[in-house]
């Protein structure tokens, strides 16, 4: 008895059909036909259990996250490499001279550039460059100074603004700033304006004299044209020297003295050391003698004042805004509000639209792909417990465009 196949276990019976003559072929004997249906034994399909189950979804969903992720990775490397290239970009210009993201100090946030009047700060010690080392308090360098002021052009602003807020410093970082005023006015034909908020004295006077305008906020101090050189130390009658940790090193009966060389009536007022050579003072007094004469006719020339009124009235005496307006060392003396609104006018733009900005300090992603944490131009935070190095604090002593004590910036 031949069992009834089940419909998926059934297969279709042909019965036997001889081909068709057409060409005589060899004679094949044909297979012996079984007796009834034709019969396929099979199997039922054995269904996946559920790990299989399990891990095929697991592997299907798998995969189709990471092609979801890797699609994503791929867009977001193209934005990335872009955001990068941007930032960079903007990295390399708030590490260096040129102007990017700026902070107003007064006026409208929306003001375009060409309503825009720059402000170039020169605060604490005026320094040559970073190779100066760093004082206590803020310091500006003058050859980074003048670098930003020279890669300016006639479309990066309006004019330039000088907030001054320094005693002075190094001959060189002060000149340095004067003549990339002098070369961008002529370069541009933009206005300059130097606002005094605090002092500015000595470099700080030497930098500023060529601005087409200064003003002063009240209560300043503004003068103090000048070079002093030193100090120079004296050990007077030495009996013993120590390199103990405990004494100082040095022992002497008569005392130790330091002296300063100087240009200009008054200048190391308050300094109570005396002693030298007539050979040393002859020598060093001449060499201090060329930069004085050089800073008095430039502030003569930029202020117009004569020469000899410089040098046989005003000396290196530091002046309040009032005396220093009288004397022509300034022309105004303003409050900050009407000093902003009298620069822009100055500069021909409108005070309700224009703006006065700064240059700001690079943003935490910029540090981040590299840019140094201070703007440029100016000294980074001195480390914690460091030592003032400055050269106005430290090493051979130089001549200086400096005003009063250095306790101050070098501790």
């Amino acid at each position: 008895m031949t069992p009834s196949p089940t419909p998926s276990s059934q297969a279709d019976s042909q019965p036997d059909v001889p081909p068709a003559p057409s060409t005589p072929a060899p004679s094949v004997p044909a297979p012996a036909a079984l007796p009834g249906p034709a019969f396929v034994a099979t199997r039922p399909a054995k269904q996946p259990g559920a790990f299989r189950r399990g891990f095929g979804l697991g592997a299907g969903a798998g995969l189709g996250a990471g092609s979801v992720l890797l699609v994503l990775a791929v867009v977001g490397s193209l934005i990335s490499a872009l955001v990068f290239g941007a930032t960079a970009a903007a990295v390399g210009q708030s590490a260096g001279p040129r102007v990017s993201t700026l902070q107003t100090v007064w006026g409208s946030d929306i003001a375009d550039r060409a309503n825009t009047v720059l402000a170039i700060p020169v605060e604490g010690v005026i320094m040559a460059d970073g190779g100066d080392g760093f004082s206590l308090t803020q310091s500006s360098y003058g050859y980074e100074l003048a670098r930003t002021i020279d890669a300016l052009t006639a479309n990066d602003a309006a004019g330039l603004l000088l907030l001054m807020n320094t005693p002075g410093g190094t001959i060189n970082g002060s000149r340095a700033i004067a003549d990339a005023v002098e070369r961008y006015q002529s370069r541009t034909g933009k206005k300059v304006v130097a606002y005094v908020q605090g002092m500015s004295a000595s470099g700080g006077m030497y930098a500023m004299a060529g601005a087409d305008k200064i003003v002063a906020d009240h209560g300043t101090l503004v003068g103090s044209i000048g070079v002093i050189f030193g100090p120079f130390e004296r050990y007077k009658n030495v009996v013993a020297t120590s390199g103990g940790l405990v004494t100082s090193g040095v022992t002497t009966t008569g005392g130790i003295t330091q002296e300063y060389l100087t240009q200009g009536t008054g200048k190391d007022f308050g300094n109570p050391y005396r002693d030298m050579t007539a050979r040393e003072r002859k020598v060093f007094s001449q060499g201090i003698a060329n930069e004085y004469q050089a800073f008095v006719a430039w502030v003569s020339k930029h202020r117009n004042i004569p020469a000899a009124t410089i040098t046989d009235q005003l000396g290196a005496f530091i002046f309040d805004p009032q005396t220093a307006v009288a004397n022509g060392l300034i022309d105004a003396q303003l409050g900050p509000d009407e000093a902003f609104r009298d620069t822009v006018t100055l500069m021909g733009l409108d005070p309700s639209t224009a703006r006065i900005a700064k240059r700001a300090a690079p943003t935490a992603l910029e540090q981040l792909l590299g840019a140094s944490a201070r703007v440029y131009g100016y000294q980074a935070v001195a480390p914690y417990g460091a030592k003032a190095s400055a050269v106005i604090c430290a090493g051979a002593p130089q001549p200086l465009l400096w005003h009063g004590p250095v306790t101050s910036y070098c501790g």
